[in-house]
């Protein structure tokens, strides 16, 4: 009698033939209105031509295959049925040397009642939801171990939808990685690293930690590669909203200093409260008023505003192309004080003007400097 534990080494993918290929589909002159009839007579059919299946599978009429199982239990079957359902259960067929007049197999190492739900899905491609939600992990394992790629699809699509949940997401990852399930054993994956916290408290964890500690320091080693991952996105996410806003703050320069806006410029606006499309004038314009009337500028240590408006009218005097032309305060200035800096204070300013440019890709505005123009 040939017995087999679905969970043994015997099992592995290495060690399963592969199913046969489908037959190639014909092709027809009137292809939509064969498939149309086709699909029809289908819907006609399907549902009594499963009660059919299930009705011999129940009745056990002509079995000749005794099936058993843990616990000393029976099933009977049709050797032809679950012969050309799986190419693995048939060759255990033609193993059994004894040549009986029925054949006699094994199905070891999961439950009784999940190899019944498996064997009646071999007839009829059937099964009942409770059914699947009691045995589908048993079920994967099954499909794998027998080769029933339709079987395998089916539970993949309960636990990516319906099934899988923190307590059981280690087992079903570890099952997915053994059965060949990429797909499942991603979809796990992810869960884990979004619910690391309770997943990492849940008994599969516990027993993944005795039973395949290298797996528990892959995953953690994933973990922590993710986590870094999300603080590097979070602060480069940070980084192009301040050069963002920088860039803001050098057009809205150029915009009152050329224009005017509000109180400030040559031309002001009649109506302070109309919106004048920059969204930066109304903070430059409060700097620009608290600089020429503060009093704290010439004092050593100064004043934090004043010193971050001497900052950006640097700024802007590195990357403006024309400061004769340009009406910006000071820029000219600037520009001559960029000689007397220091090759460290150089780099950097270099360094902060290439990721401004770079981060709107500047290349439309006439009065700044093109974003290839500014190397280290």
């Amino acid at each position: 009698m040939e017995n087999i534990n679905v969970y043994s080494p015997e099992c592995s993918p290495e060690n399963i033939s592969s199913p046969p290929p489908p037959p190639p589909v014909k092709s027809t002159k009137s292809k939509k209105s064969t498939d149309m009839f086709l699909q029809k007579c289908n819907s006609i059919a399907s549902k009594a031509t499963r009660d059919s299946w299930d009705r011999m599978f129940d009745e056990a009429h002509g079995a000749d295959v005794l099936i058993h199982t843990d616990d000393n239990g029976l099933i009977y079957a049709h050797s032809n049925v679950i012969g050309m359902a799986s190419d693995v259960i048939r060759g255990m067929m033609k193993n059994d040397k004894r040549k009986p007049h029925r054949k006699s197999i094994s199905i070891l190492g999961v439950p009784h009642d999940a190899v019944r739900v498996f064997i009646r899905f071999l007839y009829s491609s059937c099964y009942e939801k409770q059914d699947m939600e009691d045995f589908a992990i048993h079920l994967l394992v099954l499909s794998h171990v027998y080769v029933v790629p339709h079987l395998k699809r089916v539970c993949e699509s309960h636990f990516e939808n319906t099934l899988l949940n923190k307590e059981n997401v280690i087992d079903v990852f570890q099952l997915a990685l053994l059965c060949d399930a990429p797909r499942l054993a991603l979809l796990c994956h992810r869960m884990i690293l979004n619910s690391f916290e309770e997943v990492s408290t849940s008994e599969g964890w516990r027993a993944m930690k005795q039973s395949h500690p290298s797996l528990q320091k892959e995953l953690l080693r994933s973990v922590s590669y993710e986590l870094n991952s999300l603080k590097q996105r979070s602060r480069k996410q940070k980084e192009t909203q301040t050069y963002t806003q920088l860039y803001d703050a050098m057009e809205a320069f150029v915009h009152i200093c050329r224009d005017g806006c509000r109180e400030i410029g040559p031309t002001k606006i009649e109506n302070p409260h109309v919106s004048c499309g920059f969204q930066a004038c109304n903070g430059l314009e409060k700097l620009l008023k608290h600089m020429a009337g503060c009093k704290l500028r010439s004092i050593p240590g100064g004043c934090s505003r004043c010193k971050r408006m001497w900052q950006l009218l640097e700024l802007h005097s590195r990357i403006c192309v024309d400061s004769e032309q340009c009406r910006v305060p000071l820029c000219g200035d600037f520009k001559e004080r960029m000689k007397k800096q220091s090759r460290k204070d150089e780099k950097r300013w270099k360094l902060l003007v290439k990721n401004v440019l770079s981060t709107k890709r500047i290349g439309g505005s006439p009065y700044f400097l093109q974003a290839i123009d500014v190397t280290l």
